[in-house]
Order: C-alpha cells, then sequence, then structure tokens
C-alpha cells in the first residue's frame, strides 16, 4: 500500500518504476505472476521483529524467482489525526511487526495494539476514522500521503531497525558470477528422521560455504516431513556451491532454487 516501507524500499531501488499497493503479500505474489506488475518488493525479515509471517510458506509456492535484496531503514513514526495528543490515545494500530517494532511505546501509553494488514493501511484508516483515540504506527511517508501528524518519532525499540526486502520475478536472472559475490536461496525438504537433515546440509560444511540462513517448516498432518529454507553466500557456477547442491539433491526428498542475485553492500557493512 502507498506510504508502507515496501513504498519506500520500491523507489530506492527502482525509482523510475511507479510502485502499486495490495493489501495481503499473496496479492502482490499474484499480481506479478499474472504480469499486471513486472516486479514484487517482498520484506522478509527484520531486526527486530523477526520473520515476516507468510512469506516463507508464499515462496515455495509461488512460480516466482528471486533476483534481488534491499535492506530498508525502518524508522517509525506515531500517527494520529490533527487535534490527537498522547493523552487521547486508546489505540494504536499496525501490521504485526510494527508492533513488535515498538513494544517499548505501546506499553509505556498503555494503549490497545491492533494488528492491521501492513503500516500504511493503518495509517489510512487512521486519517478515515479521524478519531483523536486512534493512532497508528507507520512511515514519515505514510503521514505525508494521509494527512496525518507525527506524535512522536523514531519510537522503535531499538536503533538501527532495518527491514530485508526480496525482489520477485517471472523471470530467473542470474548474475554474472564474475560480477561480485552473490546469495543463492532455495528450499528442500526431507524426512523428519534422525540424521536426514545433518546428511542434506553436509555437502556446504565440507565445501566451506557459508549458510546465511536456515528455517524448518512442517508440511505434512503427520509432521514427518518437514520443508526447509536456507540461503548460501556463493553463485551456482562456484565449484563449492555445485558439489554441495548436488550432495543436498542426494539426501533431499524435493530441491527448488529460488533465485540467485548479487549479494547487498549492507551485508559487508561493519
Amino acid at each position: 500500500m502507498l506510504g508502507a516501507y515496501s513504498h519506500m524500499a520500491c523507489a530506492a531501488v527502482y525509482p523510475d518504476m511507479e510502485p502499486v499497493g495490495f493489501d495481503t503479500f499473496a496479492q502482490a505474489f499474484a499480481a506479478v505472476e499474472a504480469g499486471d506488475c513486472e516486479l514484487g518488493m517482498i520484506p522478509i525479515e527484520n531486526t527486530l521483529g523477526g520473520r515476516v509471517a507468510d512469506i516463507h510458506h508464499l515462496l515455495p509456492e509461488s512460480s516466482l524467482y528471486i533476483i534481488g535484496e534491499h535492506y530498508q531503514p525502518v524508522r517509525h513514526q506515531l500517527l494520529a489525526p490533527e487535534g490527537a495528543t498522547l493523552d487521547t490515545l486508546k489505540t494504536v494500530a499496525s501490521h504485526e511487526q510494527g508492533l513488535a517494532q515498538c513494544r517499548e511505546l505501546i506499553k509505556e501509553l498503555g494503549v490497545e495494539a491492533l494488528d492491521f494488514g501492513d503500516t500504511a493501511g493503518a495509517a489510512k484508516e487512521a486519517a478515515e476514522r479521524n478519531d483523536p483515540s486512534f493512532a497508528a504506527i507507520a512511515s514519515e511517508l505514510a503521514a505525508e500521503t494521509y494527512g496525518l501528524q507525527i506524535l512522536r518519532s523514531r519510537i522503535e525499540d531499538r536503533l538501527g531497525n532495518t527491514t530485508r526486502f526480496v525482489i520477485m520475478s517471472r523471470s530467473s536472472v542470474d548474475p554474472d558470477p564474475l560480477a561480485g559475490p552473490a546469495m543463492t536461496s532455495l528450499v528442500f525438504e526431507t524426512r523428519s528422521v534422525p540424521g536426514a537433515l545433518y546428511k542434506a546440509l553436509g555437502g556446504f560444511a565440507t565445501n566451506g560455504i557459508n549458510i546465511t540462513k536456515l528455517e524448518s517448516y512442517i508440511i505434512d498432518q503427520s509432521f514427518t516431513a518437514a520443508q526447509f529454507y536456507i540461503e548460501v553466500e556463493g553463485h551456482p557456477s562456484d565449484p563449492g556451491i555445485a558439489n554441495a547442491f548436488e550432495e543436498l539433491q542426494f539426501f533431499s526428498a524435493k530441491m527448488k532454487r529460488l533465485g540467485t542475485y548479487p549479494l547487498s553492500e549492507w551485508r559487508t557493512q561493519p
């Protein structure tokens, strides 16, 4: 939705493209798959709130590919209609990530936290209600977009709050292996039996491949099969990566590469 941090990320990475907002992540995936949008800017994790819900379930089910990553600074503002004050507030709305990243303020104010589909949607709701008891946690851009006042700035629990986005496309666009460091994302499945994960990942250790992210999900009703989302440093053309993937395929029930993309400069910052 316009005014969301996804909107800010789109403007930062693709300033010449027109951003289009959706109410849910599933709708954004569907719009790119249908060709209604060229690319999708999808939040995947945050330094304070952790994993963004639903994304890791949408990624393997989608036909889209990850072609890039972007790290967007998140600077939350407490927004409300004109006339509202901290004393008039009873409810603060935001995406669950926004609420999680501002727990200390919510506790300080003693208000009800209301989960919304996204931060900008909460800001839009605050503007439409025009109720001095209803506020939103969102960006400065959302305040400008929906005509809200900022009651308090930089309300996140810790400075340096950052959201990582992945850029989704209908086509795989592998970077030139000689152009610089790359990341590769994939999902794979194993049986829930002793040693299955150890054997599947052994090739990464023996080939000196750095795994930067590993998350698991149970995918069947009997809890006997697990799906893993993994991110590694390297390009599939690298001999070490190729060997590790070959070993992973041997020990996993299913494997799907979601994309290879340039490693963000943000990762190399001190």
